[in-house]
């Protein structure tokens, strides 16, 4: 697979080993993991674990998140795409088999549009190129942000839900409603 996803002002890419020092700047750091459970990590090892759960996904189920570039920069910054997620380690709001919209970016780069310009061109790439039937996007209810741009790429919100006694909204988009 040598998908890669090109916008106006972002390259979204395979993630490369290459990646991991880069994915640990970004997932530990607190303020990116308000929303997400508060988890931060904290080893490099964690990091190598991430990029190589990018890996499989990539092999195993055709579709995984991407590293995440700024054009007039260079630099990375953080993930967007889509995911299968399956079976009962990844279910979300009783869904144990779908495709799910996510983005997860430096606090540097939130409010620039980012979140939104590399979710239309996953969505695009989603429904055109693979042909999904669906998509679906979760977001903490106090994610504000996130929400916001979940509603602006054209997702419907269809319930809220609990994970992990957190409240979240779920949303989705079908093909068929895409692009209306």
């Amino acid at each position: 697979m040598t998908h890669l996803i090109e916008t106006e002002n972002l390259i979204l890419r395979k993630f490369k080993d290459t990646d991991v020092p880069n994915i640990y700047k970004l997932d530990s750091n607190e303020e990116v993991h308000k929303y997400l459970g508060k988890k931060p990590i904290k080893t490099l090892k964690e990091a190598e674990e991430i990029v190589s759960f990018f890996h499989l996904q990539y092999k195993e189920r055709g579709i995984g998140r991407f590293a995440t570039i700024e054009k007039s920069s260079g630099r990375f910054i953080g993930w967007a795409g889509l995911k299968l997620n399956i079976g009962e380690k990844e279910m979300l709001n009783r869904y144990t088999y779908f495709i799910d919209i996510g983005y997860r970016f430096l606090p540097e780069f939130w409010g620039k549009g980012y979140a939104t310009e590399a979710s239309l061109a996953s969505l695009e790439y989603g429904f055109k190129k693979l042909n999904y039937d669906i998509i679906y996007g979760a977001a903490d209810i106090e994610n504000v942000a996130s929400n916001k741009v979940l509603q602006k790429i054209g997702l419907n919100f269809i319930n809220e839900f609990a994970f992990k006694n957190i409240k979240c909204n779920w949303y989705e988009l079908k093909n068929s409603e895409y692009g209306t």
